[in-house]
């Protein structure tokens, strides 16, 4: 219906109350109410909104259509002449604040270069083609601005000592929310080529043993804790096949047996003159032990 005429004191308190509760099915729904950012950094104020279709004047139902969409700093209401963060119906907005929306239901935000002065409650209106389609959410998103922020460390193994030829990724993470984040990563304090919020490592050698810690790109008081990585030597097996028809045996086992079938020839060649028989003997052994181990 329309406000009721007793004074612009009634005026304005009908119209706060009608901009928290919205009209039949007009909604402005922000998954959280607040969040924090790092100076310098890409923010997201996720934002979704469902516009009243119409509205009923004399018995008359009247389509509505949103012609403006704005986002504000700091003001309750958002509506007349208070200055926008983002007004579509502005070519001077700030590109440090991009409009990720459209007029029909997305209506996202996204601040860049995250400073100082964005510590504050950001507010999405919709405005319609009538006045009974304007709507604003009153709640908004509170961003609140940490330049002292460290960043930490996440592996995916909860255990730090590994084995080699396994695989780990290292994440570097934030209790803040960024929009493709970029870090740079140190191994024992020297810089690494990677630049993305995680970093793979594998197959694991005994070189990537290490304190790693990770920063936002160009931001080193956010430097992380070191996260400690120990890869172990592990023991490696090889393994022999005798035409397939055999079960592998280890390298170790077989290194042994050659190593026993050389001294029993070694013996064999140093009393073969004296001890003929028994050295006919011990070459059927050794060719037997020989078939045995392939």
């Amino acid at each position: 219906g329309r406000a009721p005429h007793f004074g612009n004191l009634w005026v304005k308190v009908w119209f706060r109350e009608r901009s928290w509760r919205g009209a039949v099915g007009q909604t402005v729904i922000y998954p959280f109410t607040s969040t924090c950012a790092v100076r310098g950094s890409t923010v997201t104020l996720p934002c979704t909104f469902t516009p009243r279709k119409s509205f009923s004047d004399g018995g008359k139902e009247v389509p509505l259509k949103i012609v403006r969409v704005r986002w504000c700093k700091n003001h309750e209401l958002c509506h007349g002449s208070v200055p926008s963060v983002f007004d579509s119906n502005s070519a001077n907005s700030d590109p440090r604040y991009q409009y990720l929306g459209d007029m029909k239901t997305n209506c996202t935000l996204q601040i860049r270069d995250v400073q100082q002065g964005d510590s504050a409650t950001f507010r999405f209106r919709m405005e319609a083609d009538h006045p009974e389609g304007h709507f604003t959410n009153t709640t908004g998103v509170t961003v609140r601005v940490d330049d002292g922020l460290r960043m930490r460390i996440i592996g995916s193994s909860d255990d730090k000592k590994l084995s080699r030829g396994e695989t780990v990724t290292l994440l570097c993470a934030s209790v803040c929310t960024f929009h493709q984040l970029e870090a740079t990563w140190f191994k024992d304090g020297h810089a690494l080529s990677e630049t993305g919020s995680s970093l793979r490592l594998s197959p694991l050698t005994a070189e990537d043993s290490g304190n790693y810690t990770c920063a936002l790109k160009k931001k080193m008081k956010t430097l992380s804790e070191p996260y400690s990585l120990q890869v172990e030597a592990g023991v490696m097996f090889l393994f022999f096949t005798a035409g397939g028809n055999l079960p592998p045996i280890p390298g170790v086992v077989f290194v042994v047996l050659l190593a026993v079938i050389a001294l029993v020839l070694f013996i064999i060649e140093r009393y073969k003159s004296a001890c003929a028989p028994l050295q006919q003997q011990l070459k059927v052994a050794v060719l037997n032990l020989s078939y045995i181990t392939y």
